[in-house]
């Protein structure tokens, strides 16, 4: 039996009175023999905090709440979050580690932490880790610098709060000032800044690309495919004919358009909408790229597919799931050529009650290609509304039967989509953030993308798709990769609730959807968008892949999947292998075990490559704005706290801290209840919602921070950084 088991089971006994080591090990009946074990087994235990041994070395059960194990993350102010796994996990709160008691515990490292504080009332659970069960990664990117005759490495965010000391960087001919990935040897603890060895020199990050492989670096991005996983590409790329319909369903005569950003780096969706003359319903068809044909399950493309989960979207560089034969060639529906599909036809009447619905494996060969802006440009002619676009087809030059069909798309999302919010779907306007470049390529400004009309019609043929897809698979009773949004926590709304009524958006019931909905939409052309559109985001839950029943909260939605991009996203392609088997033998089975383990891994990666994208163009902006210091700009104040506000720009995408420091016309405090900081003389106050002129103060491209200041405001003379303390000595207290 494991001694381990043993001991707790007997500390944990009702009526054990404390008792020394041999005392213990006696009264457990262990041997001379087994003694070592139990040793082993003991000190283990008093390491984890899991037993405690008193002056006198009697024994005695930790006094603490229990243990869990979760997520370890590390926040700017030095203290720590971690969220648990299994049941724990459905409470909905992180557990706070005070600075000083993570251990070496980095972000994103599994832990096992001792709880010395349940959640209750307004104040969360608390704890200290105890050991790091996994290591998130054991490679860092930073800054390499030299300091009385020893070397460190600056590691970039705030991971960690002090520089690593490396090895001879000499190997590797670091220079100071190197962008440099780590790897640590030792990791950093209260008591010790730990130590690494530098792996590779990327260079100065002012070199043109050192900020991407930063990036690639610092997550762990992949990047070649493996030669086997080329070889089957190629090798699919030999036997593929386009004459070949065999098992499948020709659709190669119909109406099929691809609507697409101009920019876009593969085509993997087709539309149709056509009307039945006979009974006038809508006859929506959407055509996905048949990826599944050409990456058979557990072949080498599989595999690497499976191991990278999704496609990543860095600025200017992609990092596909599928090598470029497959992406851009084979599963790439391009105008004029045949392609295999897998199509989903839906029936809708004109009160838009959903008819019948079928799955084919097809044959597309699509009519034509539009991008986002010619469509627009096109839309805007039936109403009168023509703006001249540099990249759009004037709709002259656009076939008769082409803008018939346009028109009918145009009308039936707009259909689809007043459906949707009458049913309760909630609409969160964040737009994306547009980098963009000189000739040379380097950045020269950004703006916010455009979520017009074009887009919105791609986007409802594809939702009603995803969910057409859930609920046939649900009907069968197979286990499947859903794309699932659970409901937020009460409390978590009567927050948000509480949030806007300090913007002055009152709202009587913070549960109800509808009223978010209203919210939503009367402040989405307003300076406050940003503030109340943010803020429900960050009391909603994540959006996740999973085999476990439940509804899509935003889209208000009961069964809902991800089916429309197997070219990008693995969950995807796992769909259509379900659907293939369905089509093909009308019978299909999954393993639901595995599909949970396969969504947990898909869900990660996702957020992996999300964080990736925000980071490179956050970091791009950065430097952008370190060339214009004290260039001003409108911004709205989006989050107060009491060393000051942060602003985020109406008209560009970055986000920056007005330090209380700087605001030299009066002394101000922080008021919690009402958001805002206010001037102790002249009463003046900033608040969350407020629209304020701000310039360019500072960038702190190692920690990826920019600072603002009020436009017009004197700027405070410059002080030297100050100097990165060292780790408290073991045995002291900081």
């Amino acid at each position: 039996m494991d001694p381990v088991a043993v001991i707790l089971a007997e500390l944990s006994r009702k009526g054990y009175v404390p008792l020394k080591p041999k005392q213990l090990a006696k009264k457990l009946g262990i041997g001379e023999a087994a003694y070592p074990e139990f040793r082993k087994a003991l000190k283990s235990l008093l390491a984890d905090g899991r037993v405690e041994q008193g002056k006198n070395n009697q024994l005695r059960p930790a006094d603490q709440f229990g243990s869990v194990v979760g997520i370890y993350r590390r926040v700017k102010s030095g203290h720590g979050y971690v969220r648990p796994h299994g049941p724990e996990a459905g409470s909905g709160a992180d557990i706070y580690i005070r600075e000083g008691k993570e251990r070496d515990a980095s972000t994103g490292d599994e832990v096992m932490v001792k709880l010395t504080r349940r959640a209750s009332g307004q104040k969360d659970a608390a704890g200290e880790v105890i050991r790091v069960l996994v290591r998130a990664t054991r490679t860092f990117v930073g800054t390499y610098f030299e300091r009385e005759g020893q070397a460190f490495v600056r590691v970039d965010g705030t991971v960690f709060s002090h520089s690593i000391l490396v090895g001879d960087p000499g190997a590797k001919g670091a220079r100071p000032q190197d962008k440099v990935v780590v790897e640590m040897v030792k990791f950093p603890s209260p008591d010790d800044r730990g130590e690494g060895v530098i792996a590779e020199v990327l260079g100065p990050l002012n070199q043109p690309g050192v900020d991407l492989l930063t990036i690639v670096k610092a997550f762990g991005l992949p990047e070649e495919f493996p030669t086997e996983a080329l070889d089957e590409a190629r090798s699919q790329a030999d036997r593929f004919r386009e004459d070949d319909f065999h098992g499948r369903t020709d659709f190669t005569h119909d109406l099929v358009v691809t609507i697409d950003p101009i920019d876009a780096r593969d085509f993997d969706d087709a539309v149709s909408v056509e009307i039945d003359p006979k009974t006038k319903h809508w006859i929506l068809t959407v055509h996905i790229a048949d990826v599944a044909h050409f990456a058979p399950s557990g072949g080498p493309l599989d595999t690497e597919a499976k191991k990278r989960a999704t496609s990543i979207y860095l600025p200017r560089k992609v990092i596909p799931m599928f090598p470029e034969v497959i992406s851009n060639g084979l599963a790439s529906l391009q105008e004029g050529r045949v392609r295999y599909v897998k199509s989903v036809r839906m029936e809708f009447t004109a009160s838009l009650q959903k008819g019948h619905v079928e799955f084919f494996n097809g044959v597309i060969k699509p009519r034509k290609r539009f991008h986002y802006e010619g469509v627009q440009e096109i839309l805007n002619s039936f109403s009168g509304e023509a703006k001249p676009s540099a990249n759009a087809k004037p709709s002259a030059e656009v076939p008769s039967d082409v803008l018939a069909m346009l028109k009918r798309m145009r009308d039936l999302a707009a259909l689809l989509r007043k459906k949707r919010f009458k049913r309760g779907s909630l609409e969160l306007s964040m737009p994306e953030a547009v980098l963009e470049y000189d000739a040379d390529g380097r950045v020269n400004g950004a703006h916010f993308a455009v979520n017009d009309e074009s887009h919105q019609i791609i986007e409802e043929f594809m939702l009603s798709a995803n969910e057409a897809v859930a609920e046939h698979l649900t009907t069968l009773g197979v286990p499947f990769l859903r794309r699932v949004h659970p409901a937020p926590k009460t409390e978590k709304l009567e927050a948000f609730a509480e949030f806007a009524r300090i913007l002055g958006y009152p709202m009587k019931h913070a549960e109800d959807r509808f009223e978010l909905q209203r919210l939503l939409r009367i402040t989405a052309e307003k300076p406050e968008r940003a503030a109340i559109h943010y803020a429900l985001l960050r009391s909603l839950k994540q959006a996740t892949y999973s085999p476990v029943q439940d509804e899509h909260y935003a889209l208000a939605s009961q069964h809902y999947c991800h089916f429309t991009s197997p070219i990008r996203r693995y969950p995807d392609l796992v769909v259509h292998r379900l659907l293939d088997r369905w089509i093909r033998h009308k019978k299909v089975t999954a393993d639901e075990t595995e599909m949970k383990i396969l969504g947990d891994h898909c869900s990660r990666m996702e957020r992996r490559a999300e964080t990736a994208e925000r980071e490179l163009v956050k970091l791009k902006l950065l430097q952008y704005l370190s060339t214009r210091l004290g260039e001003q700009l409108d911004a709205v104040i989006t989050g107060v706290a009491d060393y000051g506000f942060f602003a985020q720009a109406e008209r560009f995408p970055a986000e920056g801290l007005i330090h209380v420091s700087s605001l030299t016309d009066d002394y101000y405090h922080f008021d919690e209840s009402s958001h805002s900081l206010e001037g102790g003389r002249r009463k003046k106050r900033f608040r969350l919602g407020d629209r304020v002129r701000v310039e360019v103060a500072r960038v702190d491209l190692q920690r990826r921070m920019l600072d603002f200041r009020l436009a017009g405001q004197a700027a405070q003379p410059a002080k030297e950084p100050p100097r990165e303390p060292s780790p408290r000595k073991r045995g002291r207290s900081r």
